[in-house]
């Protein structure tokens, strides 16, 4: 049995965002569907990016978002994600080294570049993403650190990544290696069209492998074809230790054994952007879960992170966590 030295250690897409803000018109003339994810080509990803104004350019990727909250918030956390040898690349590498995390997946010198999220942002804080997944999207069981995945308490995998089933092998390869060193595996559904292409695999993955739970209103409906969020919450419960359910404004839902716990949301300033909201509540409940506190105190410290983040333009958050923790939980 490894000891461990982390709280938890991610595996994701490794991927730098380009926040830019924009109006509808500019939405409507790249023909884009305000509000959702888009995967789009290198060549198409270069013509948007020339096409847009200035933008805030910042290490992201869902999974790398939650590791660096984890680490803001005094954690000990790591990072598995494949990056290309490049301008963007060196981005990413520095951003989340920067903030605490450890970080040692060596870059790809060669195939295609360092993946890329173009975040158009309206004045209603909407975001609509264009998703370039570059060389994240070619992670194989080969660069993983096995090492660093069985020191951890927690291993956390990002959904996004089944699209690939190198990645997908290696998200299997990693939950044995965590399991049989006493660790625990959470993932998040990230996104609710990946559980639509994935619907089987995942419930397969959450019965199989999987001890926490991370999924919004739309992504626990479509999981299990539900008719209510009530209907998916009763059909999840039970299939694995904690399902930890966010429901935007109306806060949350945490279902551990025969317990419901509802969390209400924080509202700490004016709405901006959402990017980012589902990856730090996972945050401040993964990081308060490491300590053993109770579900509602993870809850809460997840709810907290989500507030803050969706008060700026980002994944990243920009105020201090662990300041902002001591001042409305004690």
């Amino acid at each position: 049995m490894c000891p461990k030295t982390l709280d938890v250690v991610g595996i994701g897409n490794a991927i730098v965002d380009v926040l830019v803000r924009a109006d509808d018109d500019a939405i409507d003339n790249h023909q884009l569907t305000k509000g959702t994810m888009a995967l789009i080509d290198e060549q198409q990803a270069e013509a948007l990016y020339a096409s847009l104004g200035p933008g805030l350019e910042t290490s992201g990727g869902s999974a790398a978002n939650t590791l660096a909250g984890i680490a803001q918030l005094g954690g000990r956390a790591g990072f598995i994600g494949r990056v290309r040898d490049d301008q963007l690349g060196a981005i990413f590498s520095h951003d989340i080294k920067a903030v605490g995390a450890r970080y040692q997946t060596p870059p790809a010198t060669s195939g295609p570049s360092t993946a890329r999220c173009l975040i158009l942002v309206t004045p209603d804080a909407q975001r609509t993403m264009c998703t370039y997944l570059g060389a994240s999207v070619l992670l194989h069981p080969d660069d993983l650190d096995l090492e660093m995945v069985a020191q951890a308490k927690v291993l956390y995998l990002e959904g996004y990544l089944w699209d690939s089933d190198d990645a997908k092998a290696a998200f299997i390869a990693a939950a044995k290696v965590a399991r049989a060193n006493g660790g625990e595996v959470a993932l998040s559904l990230s996104d609710a069209f990946c559980v639509e292409r994935h619907r089987d695999s995942f419930q397969e993955l959450v019965d199989g492998h999987v001890d926490i739970l991370f999924a919004n209103e739309m992504e626990i409906t479509s999981l299990y074809k539900a008719n209510s969020f009530e209907e998916a919450a009763e059909q999840v419960r039970g299939r694995c230790k904690v399902a930890a359910l966010t429901r935007s404004e109306q806060g949350s839902v945490i279902l551990n054994g025969s317990g419901t716990h509802p969390i209400d949301p924080f509202q700490l300033g004016q709405l901006v952007d959402t990017t980012g909201a589902g990856d730090l509540y996972a945050a401040g409940f993964l990081h308060a879960y490491c300590q053993g506190q109770a579900m509602e105190s993870c809850g809460r410290l997840g709810s907290l992170c989500a507030g803050q983040v969706v008060t700026q333009l980002g994944p990243r958050p920009q105020a201090d966590l662990r300041a902002l923790q001591a001042q409305h939980l004690g």
